[in-house]
C-alpha cells in the first residue's frame, strides 16, 4: 500500500492532530496554548473596542509575549510594544502567527509566516477566518494549523475563566481551578490532560 494512502498521524506538541478542520480536541488546544510563548498577532488595532486590541491585550496578561503587527500602525507602540509592518520585521522568532484578517488574505499570510526562520509551530486563524488551501500548505511544512477559532475564547474555556460570564465551557471538575498570577479574574489552564509538560 501506498504511504500517501496511508500517512502517519501526525502529532503536535505530542497530541494527535484530527485530520480535517471542523473539530479540535481540547488536548490539542490546550497543548498549543500550554507550549507555545510567542504570539506574532496579525491584524492588530489601535482601538480598545476592536477585538484584535482586547485578544492581544488578554494573551500578554496571561503571560504569552505578543507582537503586533499591521502595516497602518508600524513603528507606533500599542499594548507595550513596537508594531511592525510585517512578521519578517519582528526581532523575535514566533511560536504562533494568529491571523486577523479575512479568509482570503490569509493565505498571505501564511505564506509569509511559513517563509519566516525558524518557522512557527502554529498558523492560528481567528472566528470567521479559513483557508483551506492555506492550510495544507501550511500542514505540508510541518506547522499546526487552527481555523475558525479564538485563543483568548478557548483558554478562557479550558481554564475556566469563561463560565464567570455565564458561558458553559463544556468542562466539568470538581478541582480548584489554579490563579494565573496576581489577582481574581486570571486563571491559568489546568495541568491535566489538557496540558502536557512542555519540552525541555
Amino acid at each position: 500500500m501506498s504511504a500517501e494512502l496511508h500517512p502517519e498521524p501526525r502529532q503536535a506538541f505530542g497530541v494527535p492532530v484530527p485530520a480535517g478542520h471542523d473539530h479540535y480536541p481540547d488536548e490539542l488546544i490546550g497543548a498549543i496554548l500550554h507550549n507555545v510563548r510567542t504570539i506574532a498577532l496579525v491584524g492588530a488595532s489601535a482601538n480598545p473596542a476592536r477585538p484584535s486590541w482586547i485578544v492581544a491585550k488578554y494573551l500578554g496578561q496571561r503571560g504569552y509575549d505578543v507582537w503586533l503587527v499591521n502595516p497602518g500602525l508600524a513603528g507606533e507602540d500599542l499594548l507595550g510594544k513596537r508594531v511592525v509592518a510585517r512578521l519578517a520585521d519582528l526581532p523575535v522568532p514566533i511560536d504562533l502567527v494568529e491571523i486577523f484578517r479575512n479568509s482570503e488574505a490569509a493565505a498571505g499570510i501564511t505564506d509569509e509566516a511559513l517563509a519566516l526562520v525558524p518557522r512557527p509551530k502554529v498558523i492560528w486563524m481567528q472566528l470567521s477566518v479559513r483557508n483551506d488551501a492555506a492550510a495544507v500548505r501550511a500542514e505540508a511544512a510541518g506547522a499546526t494549523v487552527i481555523m475558525n477559532r479564538c485563543p483568548k475564547i478557548e483558554y478562557g474555556r479550558l481554564s475556566g475563566e469563561i463560565s464567570w460570564n455565564g458561558v458553559n465551557s463544556r468542562t466539568l471538575s470538581s478541582k480548584r481551578r489554579t490563579l494565573a498570577g496576581t489577582g481574581t479574574q486570571k486563571l491559568a489552564l489546568p495541568v491535566n490532560r489538557l496540558r502536557p509538560p512542555r519540552p525541555v
